[in-house]
């Protein structure tokens, strides 16, 4: 059966929220939100494409970092309400310079900051 964008549960503002995760090590790196159009470039271009709620526009991720997502795999969860990205990552996929934006660990009721910025 075709795959049709339309068919996803999207929220009020025509937006599903998609988890990136590193398809070799099943690391998570990050989650950003996507639309119907955003979906069909990732799917089309074979990089990853999200919908920047703030600039109100699109973002190709690396296209200015040059840390590009390369899709390897789309999931859609049971509900159709959430996406998974199974990607080759290209450097840190966080915007902190951080392999994954995961990187806070709350332990005893502290926070702990557990990876360190990549170097350059």
């Amino acid at each position: 059966m075709p795959f049709d964008p339309e068919s996803l549960k999207y929220d009020a503002n025509g937006l599903i929220p998609a988890i990136a995760q590193d398809f070799a090590s099943g690391e998570v790196l990050m989650m950003a939100w996507m639309n119907a159009e955003s979906i069909q470039r990732t799917l089309d271009s074979g990089q990853v494409t999200y919908w920047s709620r703030s600039r109100q526009a699109f973002w190709a991720k690396g296209e200015t970092s040059g840390h590009v997502q390369k899709l390897v795999e789309f999931r859609i969860d049971c509900d159709r309400d959430c996406l998974l990205l199974k990607v080759d990552q290209t450097g840190p996929a966080c915007h902190t310079n951080r392999r994954s934006c995961f990187y806070t660990v709350v332990q005893n009721g502290d926070e702990v900051i557990t990876a360190a910025p990549m170097s350059a």
